[in-house]
């Protein structure tokens, strides 16, 4: 059997990797404190799971439009109308399996080969899989953590080639928690508008913002209608992970085009999870409620992480201003007790305190390891005390 150069090319995910290590060793009895994943650890809101069991005991169980329900298309256009005054109407929604797939799907529709798609380092570390699966190749914007890992205009505009076709941009940043300044998101588009780039808009986190100001990029869709992709998710806003819902909002040619690959790739999102969506959604005092606990509570564990964080022997590790992730540097400690990068460092904690952590080289940066802080303040203050045993 030989398998494609582009399927060849494609790493696999690392998050999903630390996921798999942790869950074979809690499976043999040994507890482990899991920094790792990229999710929250609420339930989901009770009003939303009542509606799914709502629809399923309604039949609500057949196929639907690829697209989606014409009432969650409706909803999702409302949502960025009231809230960034976005002119999008439902024919310029698709409904997807979580953001993910919005997102690979964008780069499917937009870039091929000998495309240049510039990614903003450190990176979500399916952006540059998806861009080699569409043919098209990944150049990386370095930001820094002296900057707040924060992205600019003037990064973006030195990292482009001739060859540049579009951006990824993602805010609040997964894995550092960056949230870029609101004028540098619109000097970005106005950029991108004057070279005809499209900027693929990863907002996954957009609720949970600590410091500084989120703007969505759906605020600029009426001065360039043509140059916008948002993608989001209900995943991460209402602790919806598993439920598999997401989407894209932008152009209606772009949208029309995702769409025809979507119903040959998957056909609709399951329909019991888009009647859940659409209460999340519509019932929106119920969704803020839930929203605000989520953050708070995300907001007493980074007061504790960072400082804890900074306490460590070796380590230092910027305050992000978003999401629910950390990226602490650990590059102090390469050269001793064996490590020599962030994936020796992860495994070294793994194995010698059981503490899971996701290496930075993941996400583009070997100095650093993401810790997800979607966890209590207990297990936490327990990561953190065998971390310091490990690395003391």
């Amino acid at each position: 059997m030989k398998i494609s150069r582009r399927a060849s090319s494609v790493a696999g995910s690392a998050t999903l990797e630390v996921l798999k290590a942790a869950s074979a060793m809690r499976a043999q009895g040994i507890d482990v404190v899991d920094l790792g994943p990229g999710e929250p650890d609420f339930p989901t809101p009770e009003f939303i799971k009542e509606g799914a069991i709502g629809a399923i005991r309604a039949n609500f169980t057949k196929y639907t439009d690829a697209s989606g329900v014409i009432e969650l298309r409706f909803a999702i256009a409302e949502h960025y109308k009231r809230a960034w005054n976005a002119p999008y109407e439902a024919s310029q929604v698709l409904v997807t399996a979580g953001g993910k797939q919005a997102l690979h799907t964008a780069c499917l529709a937009l870039f091929e080969e000998g495309d240049d798609v510039l990614i903003p380092s450190p990176y979500w570390v399916s952006f540059p899989e998806m861009v080699k699966l569409a043919g098209a190749n990944p150049v990386f914007v370095k930001t820094t953590a002296e900057e707040g890992f924060k992205l600019t205009a003037a990064a973006v505009e030195a990292a482009a080639t001739p060859a540049t076709r579009g951006v990824i941009v993602n805010t609040p940043n997964n894995p550092t928690g960056a949230v870029i300044e609101p004028a540098e998101i619109e000097k970005i588009v106005r950029l991108a508008a004057a070279r005809g780039w499209t900027v693929l808009f990863d907002e996954c986190y957009d609720r949970f913002v600590f410091e500084g100001r989120h703007l969505s990029a759906a605020a600029l869709a009426r001065e360039f209608p043509e140059t916008i992709l948002v993608a989001g998710t209900l995943s991460k806003t209402y602790a919806m992970t598993g439920w598999r819902i997401g989407f894209a909002v932008g152009p209606k040619a772009l949208i029309d085009t995702m769409a025809r690959i979507v119903s040959h790739a998957t056909s609709n999102v399951c329909s019991i999870t888009q009647k859940a969506g659409l209460l999340a959604l519509t019932h929106t005092d119920k969704s803020e409620e839930a929203i605000h606990e989520m953050l708070v509570e995300y907001g007493h564990r980074r007061e504790f992480l960072i400082p804890a964080l900074n306490g460590l022997p070796g380590v230092t590790c910027a305050t992000p201003g978003g999401a629910f992730y950390a990226f602490p540097d650990v590059s102090w400690h390469y050269g001793s007790k064996g490590l020599t990068d962030s994936y020796s460092f992860a495994k070294y904690l793994l194995e010698s305190v059981a503490v899971a952590v996701t290496p930075g080289a993941a996400f583009g940066e070997d100095r650093c390891i993401r810790i997800s802080f979607a966890t209590s303040v207990e297990r936490l203050q327990e990561g953190i005390a065998r971390m310091r045993k490990a690395l003391t």
